[in-house]
């Protein structure tokens, strides 16, 4: 049966693409437009309250029932388990070093890529601190990365995971944060064999014509970081 997928063309929506391109399970894209406000609508609240995306709808969940799942980590857990994938081993010792990876990208390069990419690309105000504080923390994490990756084929190891999955998004079209990856080049070697898997060429596809073309509009900047009671919608 086809998984729905609440989501929209950012670093997060693309995992779950790219998971669901890469275990072959169909599904169906229901684009949420979060500059448009979507993500507050009650059907989307419904699915997911905490209104980020993505979120998905497996109507042949748990049971055989219907089960919806929001936060980008645990659908990419909950896909690799519900098809058996090697993307989330099965070896206890390589397995929780995915999971560590895989928190490092939930706890770490999620949180401050995006903090890095507000106060340097979306604040009106641009804040001295605040844009160096991140680029340093963006920097950092760029060469944690880079040990590992010289170590490493993978980040679980020797073989493609949901770690990877996970981080390349958020790693792509590093320009946006002033990363040259000739700097990291077990990143760059790394970037590039995930980049060229057909999988993810697919998924990063999805929704590409509606990504923002030019700087973010005041509305736009009002609905994804102002004062919005979303409850009240």
């Amino acid at each position: 049966m086809t998984i729905q997928v609440w989501t929209w063309p950012t670093p997060n929506g693309h995992k779950v693409h790219i998971m669901l391109e890469e275990v072959g399970l169909p599904y169906e894209v229901i684009p949420v437009n979060i500059g448009a406000g979507d993500q507050f609508k009650p059907e989307f609240l419904a699915i997911n309250p905490n209104h980020r995306i993505p979120a998905i709808v497996d109507p042949d969940g748990p049971g055989g029932r219907p089960f919806s799942l929001f936060e980008s980590g645990a659908i990419l857990i909950y896909l690799a388990e519900k098809t058996g994938s090697a993307l989330l081993p099965k070896d206890p010792e390589t397995r929780y070093r995915c999971l560590q990876w895989l928190m490092f990208q939930m706890g770490g390069i999620g949180p401050m890529f995006g903090q890095y990419n507000h106060f340097a690309n979306y604040a009106k105000e641009k804040i001295p601190y605040a844009i160096e504080r991140y680029a340093n923390e963006v920097a950092r994490l760029h060469r944690v990365l880079e040990k590992r990756l010289s170590e490493s084929e993978y980040l679980a190891g020797p073989d493609y995971s949901i770690a990877d999955i996970a981080t390349f998004p958020w790693v792509r079209n590093p320009q946006r944060r002033n990363i040259d990856l000739a700097q990291y080049p077990a990143v760059k070697r790394w970037h590039d064999a995930i980049a060229a898997r057909p999988a993810v060429q697919r998924g990063v596809e999805v929704l590409a014509d509606r990504q923002r073309q030019g700087p973010m509009t005041d509305a736009e900047r009002e609905v994804m970081f102002g004062k919005i009671q979303f409850a009240a919608r």
